[in-house]
């Protein structure tokens, strides 16, 4: 039998959340025992984990299978698909787990892949930031074996700290024996949780800072471009206002997406309302929907493998033309 929830937890409550149907209490992601009714959020969470899953799914085909995309920044945006895909897949299995197989055990797998899946795809975020910068800063030396080389150290610092995130609450880090110290999300504790908000301030801040230097590195550019070319003033404005609408709206999407649920993490009491949770928690799910639209079907690459695969004509040794990841 499993242990009982937190005090202000009703013994009827059903589904993910320790509190159902509106009543005070935690995101329960431990499984329950005994048959539940069907939360409405659980299926909308479940629908958006089959999409996410989908998506994402193809990009990992794509690069996978197609040797063209072994570069950098195709591996970086493959790590990014990976970590949503697994993501998507963590929130559908954990859907089926929680109302057909319930069981403490794996419901404890199904979380620490949730938080694996989800810090990676935020540290995947990261990596491709530091990426566009460098690419930037170092345009005449990125094209070399030390690209390559910082490349597979930022996946493998990347998915290290995820998955000992992800093992945290496996290894015992959980709130099963004692109530009093869960956070909004049941079997996380609160200082888990507080840990891995802190996590995503400091990584939104340095995404943050890396931005803002390549919107300075994008004007100055054009600036020079126009200087040299004898451009007009208007077509200079035009051209870095792109740029840096397209910057703005990568990071706008990134911290509409993450910044109210881990705010409310820091903020939030498991006995606060569930439906606190759901509402700052389904948006974050929607950043893994959005990354494969902004990082990988905006790839003219990518677009040419899609439309290729869509004629009927696949050909995976098809040639590219080698861009840098400030184009993308």
């Amino acid at each position: 039998m499993m242990e009982e929830g937190p005090p202000n937890s009703s013994q009827d409550q059903q589904g993910w959340f320790a509190a159902r149907n509106g009543s005070a209490g935690s995101l329960d992601l431990e499984s329950v025992v005994q048959p539940l009714a069907l939360n409405p959020w659980d299926v909308i969470l479940c629908i958006s984990g089959t999409i996410i899953s989908c998506e994402n799914a193809i990009v990992v085909v794509v690069i996978f299978y197609t040797p063209a995309f072994r570069a950098p920044m195709f591996l970086l945006i493959g790590s990014l698909a990976t970590a949503d895909l697994l993501a998507g897949l963590g929130l559908i299995l954990h859907f089926a787990f929680v109302y057909f197989i319930p069981s403490e055990a794996v419901s404890l797998l199904t979380v620490g892949l949730l938080v694996t899946s989800f810090t990676a795809s935020v540290s995947s975020l990261l990596t491709i930031t530091i990426d566009r910068y460098l690419s930037l800063y170092n345009a005449l030396t990125y094209y070399s074996e030390r690209t390559v080389t910082r490349t597979y150290i930022m996946l493998i610092l990347t998915w290290g700290a995820s998955i000992c995130y992800g093992l945290l609450p496996i290894m015992g880090w959980n709130c099963l024996k004692e109530p009093s110290t869960c956070s909004i999300v049941k079997p996380l504790t609160k200082n888990h949780l507080i840990i891995l908000s802190v996590s995503f301030f400091m990584v939104f801040a340095v995404m943050l800072q890396l931005y803002v230097q390549i919107c300075k590195i994008v004007c100055r550019h054009a600036h020079q471009i126009a200087v040299q070319r004898h451009f007009l003033a208007s077509s200079h404005y035009v051209t870095t206002r792109k740029g840096i609408a397209t910057l703005a709206v990568i990071l706008g999407t990134f911290a509409s997406c993450w910044l109210p649920f881990a705010i409310y993490c820091l903020l939030g009491d498991y006995s606060y309302p569930a439906l606190y949770t759901y509402v700052t928690l389904l948006p974050a799910t929607y950043n893994s929907m959005i990354n494969p639209v902004i990082y990988a079907f905006r790839n003219q690459e990518i677009q040419k493998v899609l439309w290729t695969v869509c004629c009927g004509c696949f050909s995976s040794t098809m040639p590219f033309r080698s861009r840098s990841p400030s184009d993308v």
